[in-house]
């Protein structure tokens, strides 16, 4: 692993542009890599440290894009992987600086006393994504049966040609969608109060799909992943056939964090 003190020795082909660091996050100082942990473009990682705090960075091409799937997962992979087993500052992806000393002096030494407070405090912590997911015959039925306007709708458009109802379709694909919303703002409430015994750092998610009935990022530890498990399994059991639910983590605290500003 190479120190800050000798990057600039190394070697580079006439014409070729030097090599720059790109950084994950920022760790605690005793946190290690894996052996052979590879970040983004097959790159090393290696650990830059000052102090208390170190930054997770790899050495990349400047001449070589960024923003693949592939560049994206290895930066997650690398982020998350960490979170299983340390407290970990995510940065934005395509965080890169010139050099070593850049990153000690441009992140680690100007926010040391700030990242190393932040570090303190997820100690044990980390972000897992509750997801629930609309089983779609379900969740139509149901706003069908809640609503006579729809079931009117319905009604009028059965076993008729599609070229002769196109507006009632319309009414009630419009109408199905806004009851989908408060629905989902229903159940999204329903879930939050089943969390608030266990934690109230939480973060909304907007929805990303029509089918998505919750997202939320939580903040928390990561030894009592199995209560939290638990608490969305009985959610699961409560709407059985109707919302698909899902705990993804532990993952960085990607929701939980203030990145300070670089300049670039």
């Amino acid at each position: 692993m190479n120190s800050a003190d000798d990057t600039d020795d190394h070697d580079t082909d006439e014409g070729a542009s030097a090599a720059v660091i790109y950084v994950y996050g920022i760790v605690p100082a005793d946190v290690q890599p894996e052996k052979d942990a590879t970040g983004v473009h097959d790159a090393p990682i290696e650990i830059v440290k000052h102090g208390d705090i170190a930054a997770l960075v790899s050495e990349i091409d400047p001449d070589q894009r960024l923003g693949a799937p592939a560049d994206l997962q290895a930066h997650a992979h690398i982020l998350d992987g960490t979170a299983h087993v340390a407290p970990v500052l995510p940065l934005r992806f395509g965080a890169v600086v010139s050099d070593r000393d850049a990153v000690i002096r441009e992140l680690l030494a100007e926010h040391h006393d700030e990242f190393a407070s932040a570090l303190n405090e997820l100690e044990g912590f980390a972000q897992y994504m509750i997801k629930g997911r609309y089983v779609e015959e379900s969740i139509v039925r149901e706003i069908v049966d809640e609503s006579p306007e729809a079931s009117a709708l319905l009604e009028t458009i059965r076993d008729q040609p599609e070229e002769l109802t196109r507006d009632a379709r319309i009414a009630l694909g419009e109408l199905i969608g806004h009851s989908l919303e408060d629905t989902r703002e229903t159940d999204t409430r329903t879930t939050l109060e089943a969390l608030s015994p266990l934690t109230d750092t939480v973060t909304v998610r907007e929805p990303t799909h029509d089918e998505d009935a919750v997202q939320i990022a939580v903040l928390f530890e990561v030894d009592r992943q199995e209560e939290l498990e638990q608490t969305v399994g009985d959610l699961a059991a409560r709407w059985d056939n109707r919302v698909t639910m899902r705990v993804l983590g532990p993952t960085a605290p990607y929701d939980f964090v203030v990145r300070p500003k670089r300049e670039d």
